[in-house]
């Protein structure tokens, strides 16, 4: 397989499954933690390996180094492997995304931007989704009619802050995520409530429902819901483990334990909340973006520019989610029809708030 995001978390697990099922890895794609991704390769030797900047390159200890984005989509084109797993951050996993279903390999994706900015530009039904609330719902899919669909929230850092006290919050209490350690920008992103809007975006393109919610579950046990037509509800319960759906990603079907099952009398109990606007302002377009996901290359190029800019500590997360609103209303005409309109609109978007800073 072809690992983009190799030292991410995403990357990290993937190796980790690759390792116990014995498979085989081709290739490595990392950022800038050559340190990490070193002992990536002395363990699995891939014979392509790729990072993020041309100085990089001497650091890492193997004879066939690409780097930059050129470098990832020569790293992917060269290899022969049929499995590509997108775990890259950002708006820079598109392409990959893009070339990997192009050149007619399997796609495992982790990157929620390729869908989230060009799902009517990706074939989503080869499209293989490595989270734990998208596979949840495809593991509860039967032959049944689908009424709707609800995937859950932890609800982020902010969830019991007092909401008078939001726009002091800093960003490394955005940082401190109740239930589990991630990237900075998806625990930002689950602070504000976007990872949520992204993730419905995706589960809009991947499984073809137009009525989806979402909610917060605060002990991240129950991962999605699929209510049907009939007036009965499913649920998928599992440990938080990315492990388990990078798992079936990898090879399709898992017949062994990958995780110990969910202790519901050790649980207790289970919590539910409404998501709402007074502590998630972004939640505001969340129907209107499900009634125009062609926006979410605006909602999303929006949201790179404002995380960058509540990570340096320039705007609160509150002032976060009003950048985004709007410049989503202010690009609310767009319709992208092809790849070259996407970069335009991301690049348009991104001149339009820094002229607004």
């Amino acid at each position: 397989m072809v690992v983009l995001g190799s030292t991410g978390s995403i990357g990290v697990n993937t190796l980790k499954v690759a390792t116990r099922f014995d498979l085989e890895v081709e290739t490595l794609v990392a950022g800038r933690n050559v340190k990490l991704l070193n002992k990536q390769i002395k363990e699995f030797a891939p014979k392509f390996v790729c990072v993020a900047q041309k100085e990089l390159a001497d650091r890492v200890n193997h004879d066939r180094v690409f780097y930059g984005d050129e470098g990832i989509l020569e790293a992917i084109e060269q290899s022969k492997s049929d499995l590509v797993v997108n775990a890259l951050v950002g708006f820079s996993g598109l392409a990959p995304s893009v070339l990997t279903q192009k050149l007619g390999k399997r796609l495992a994706l982790a990157n929620k931007e390729s869908l989230v900015v060009a799902g009517n530009l990706l074939d989503a039904s080869k499209i293989i989704p490595i989270d734990s609330e998208h596979f949840g719902l495809w593991y509860l899919l039967q032959d049944r009619v689908v009424e709707s669909m609800t995937i859950t929230a932890s609800g982020g850092a902010f969830r019991e802050t007092p909401l008078e006290k939001l726009s002091a919050m800093s960003s490394l209490e955005a940082l401190k995520h109740p239930n589990w350690k991630m990237g900075r920008k998806i625990t930002i992103d689950s602070a504000t409530m976007t990872n949520k809007i992204f993730e419905l975006l995706e589960a809009r393109w991947l499984y073809g429902c137009e009525k989806l919610d979402a909610l917060i579950e605060t002990k991240s046990i129950i991962h999605a819901f699929i209510n049907f037509i009939d007036g009965s509800t499913t649920a998928h319960i599992a440990n938080a483990d990315m492990k388990l759906p990078i798992s079936f990603a990898l090879m399709g079907s898992v017949q062994e334990e990958i995780l110990p099952h969910v202790n519901l009398l050790k649980v207790g109990s289970l919590k539910f909340k409404k998501i709402e606007e007074q502590r998630y302002p972004i939640w505001e377009i969340k129907d209107d973006i499900l009634k125009n996901p062609s926006l979410g290359v605006v909602l999303n190029a929006a949201n790179e520019v404002s995380v960058a800019r509540f990570l340096d500590n320039k705007i609160n997360i509150v002032e976060l989610a009003e950048i985004n609103k709007r410049a989503y209303r202010h690009f609310g005409d767009v319709c992208p029809k092809n790849l070259d309109d996407i970069f335009e609109i991301d690049k348009e978007v991104r001149k339009y708030l820094k002229g607004n800073s």
